[in-house]
């Protein structure tokens, strides 16, 4: 079993703990009413409520990252993304073009900076000394 599985598998069994939360206090909130401790409209809407903020806190601590292993699994993984996450796709691959393009263009900037410096710190070429050992 790879990663990808495992991560699924563990997605997937935190939306069944959210499912079965719901349905348990579904339940709850219907024998609350039948015993008329709360209307049936205030049970409806404490059982919205209890279903929006499980879909909240999903949203702000579940991050699911998927890492295809091919062109073909990175195809299907965008076809089942929604609009506004291929927008924010986008943003993100933008962002990161520009950043890459602002580290070479200060990469490049140095490096021509490095080379006027080590061309007029350069000495400048001396003859080479005569050897006169040889005329002996």
């Amino acid at each position: 079993m790879d990663l990808g599985d495992g991560l699924k598998k563990l997605l997937l069994a935190g939306i069944g703990t959210v499912a079965v939360t719901a349905e348990k206090s579904k339940e709850i909130l219907d024998e609350l009413v039948k015993k008329g401790e709360i209307t049936v409209e205030q049970g409806k809407v404490l059982n919205q409520e209890l279903k929006h903020n499980v879909k909240e806190t999903v949203k702000k601590n579940v991050k699911v990252t998927l890492k295809p292993s091919n062109p073909e699994e990175l195809k299907r993984v965008l076809s089942k993304m929604t609009p506004e996450q291929l927008a924010s796709l986008k943003e993100q691959i933008l962002k990161m073009e520009e950043e890459k393009e602002e580290a070479c263009d200060c990469e490049e900037a140095e490096e021509a900076v490095s080379q006027e410096e080590a061309s007029e710190e350069e000495p400048e070429e001396k003859e080479p000394a005569e050897d006169h050992s040889a005329e002996e």
